[in-house]
């Protein structure tokens, strides 16, 4: 074994592997040097003096680049320069931390091509989907300029003469933003573009597994930051993996804590931060529904469950998961279902005629062989997929890659009680229940502890009325003739339940960014007390 002295400097040794053409182009397009380590911190400068991570192609499994990730003082010293630049931060106008975030939107715009190439090389999903992630960031950079001149508090009407009641926000601190590998560029986007029109200073630790899409994105928005004579800490770098997570987490100057990922850590992080009474916003697991009704269209709701199932790959948040056909559609859907599976097939994420792109790691191949065998254990055989791809299944370039065969399984029985169906597969594995009333499959959606997006498809209003009412949905996210995935950003996106009830994006949600204090003022001559209590000297 070698010492860690030894790997360490292995690891400091330039980079004299021969990195693909496709990799090298994308990279330098990004200012990315391919030729050496890269640091993986920044907080005004950028360094890393931690562990090495590697950013391996899910595609080919080729190594991409290595990155320095942060140490522990590295994190000390980032969240200091982070409380520093909110200090400064805090007192500049709305509106100019709105110009400065209208300059970001259209620097990331310049490069939404590139960016979204990258997060194809590097997450696995497929190019068009990359640069609708890209677009997403620039979406919501463009909705918090506007909101940077509306970020308003309310006039509340007081009982006392001469007193006037205001609830007023200002800005909060130092938002710490942990992002998930799926979403790599566009969920860093909503807290950051929220944040900054809020006045914070945000410090960003991404998935230890994609690097070099923080680094192009942070790049980006420092070029804009340093142009406005701002500090960069304003939106820091801290690269690394769980315990540059967990001195985020427990950091007091970390004022808010935004965590995207799986349930079982969303859970600690929630219990620590609350432990400090900080703020914390989760968004964690996804087991979502869709259920089709007899006057469904299905022109309409066929390829949207199968983009729901397989988008991704199956490892959106809002993938598509459990399916649920009413008795007389099920045959003609699954039949139209299966024509759109039929021609997939590995492709390189980065053609745009591809649409099945690999798992992002090769732990991930192996979640998804034991949900195949679960599938198996309760009598379900596959109808379709229901086994990863082979070193001989796969052309030459994909053979170092993380392939699976998208699967689609029909169940005889429903009991939600069964983990089968309550437990979330980040894969693209599609269970398939079939139920005769539309309150048997609202039940069903309700049933897992999950609580993210749902989706209905009929005609009929009085369905539709059922399904967002009261004894309907129970998701954060509930559509109707919408698939489960693909949410735009002027709404709050967000679950209940287990998946932690946070809020990003749109509707009300920077209302959480901001810290807010009710101000009772006094312009009369008098100082009654409320409620009409009298409490004289005498």
């Amino acid at each position: 074994m070698l010492s860690r002295r030894t790997l360490a400097i292995f690891a400091r040794a330039p980079l004299r592997r021969g990195l693909s053409t496709r990799a090298s182009g994308i990279l330098s397009a990004l200012d990315i040097p391919t030729d050496r380590e890269l640091p993986g911190v920044y907080h005004g400068e950028w360094t890393g003096t931690g562990d090495i991570l590697e950013s391996v192609c899910p595609t080919t499994g080729e190594v991409l680049a290595r990155v320095r990730s942060a140490s522990p003082q590295d994190v000390r010293t980032a969240l200091a320069k982070s409380r520093e630049a909110y200090e400064l931060f805090r007192m500049v106008p709305a509106p100019k931390r709105g110009e400065v975030l209208r300059q970001i939107r259209e620097a990331l715009a310049a490069k939404r091509e590139e960016l979204g190439a990258l997060v194809s090389l590097e997450m696995g999903k497929v190019r068009t989907e990359g640069v609708g992630e890209v677009q997403e960031f620039v979406d919501i950079a463009d909705y918090a300029v506007g909101l940077s001149r509306m970020m308003n508090g309310r006039v509340v009407a007081s009982e006392r003469p001469g007193h006037s009641i205001l609830e007023v926000p200002n800005p909060l601190g130092v938002v710490g933003v942990l992002s998930a590998f799926n979403f790599p560029v566009a969920v860093y986007g909503w807290n950051l573009a929220l944040s900054l029109a809020a006045g914070n200073a945000t410090l960003w630790k991404p998935s230890p597994s994609t690097p070099l899409c923080s680094i192009a994105v942070t790049k980006i928005v420092s070029h804009v930051l340093e142009r406005n004579s701002f500090p960069g800490a304003i939106a820091g770098l801290v690269t690394g993996g769980k315990d540059v997570g967990e001195g985020v987490v427990g950091s007091t100057d970390v004022d808010m804590v935004s965590f995207t990922g799986s349930e079982t850590v969303g859970r600690e992080v929630g219990k620590v931060v609350q432990s400090r009474f900080g703020k914390v916003l989760l968004e964690l697991g996804g087991n979502n529904a869709a259920i089709v009704m007899p006057d469904a269209d299905l022109s309409l709701a066929v390829p949207a469950v199968f983009f729901g199932a397989v988008g991704t790959a199956g490892q959106r948040c809002t993938s598509t998961r459990r399916l649920f056909l009413h008795r007389d559609v099920a045959p003609s859907f699954l039949q139209k279902l299966q024509a759109f599976y039929a021609p997939l097939k590995p492709g390189d994420p980065l053609d745009a005629g591809t649409r099945l792109g690999p798992l992002h790691t090769r732990a991930a191949v192996g979640v998804f062989e034991k949900a195949i065998e679960r599938l198996r254990a309760a009598g379900a055989e596959p109808m379709l997929g229901g086994r990863a791809y082979t070193a001989a299944d796969l052309e030459d370039g994909f053979r170092g890659g993380n392939w699976v065969r998208p699967t689609v399984a029909v169940l005889d029985k429903v009991d939600m009680k069964d983990e089968l169906w309550r437990t979330e597969t980040f894969a693209p594995v599609l269970t398939v229940g079939i139920f005769d009333e539309l309150e048997q499959a609202i039940e069903w959606n309700n049933a897992v502890p999950q609580g993210l997006s749902s989706s209905l498809w009929t005609r009929d209003i009085r369905n539709v009325g059922k399904w967002i009412g009261p004894a309907g949905s129970d998701a954060g996210i509930v559509n109707v003739n919408v698939g489960t995935s693909g949410a735009e950003i002027g709404a709050a996106f967000g679950g209940n339940k287990s998946t932690g009830w946070g809020r990003e994006s749109g509707g009300d949600a920077w209302k959480q960014y901001v810290r807010w204090s009710a101000c009772t003022i006094n312009f009369s001559d008098a100082a009654p007390l409320a409620q009409g209590v009298q409490f004289d000297s005498t």
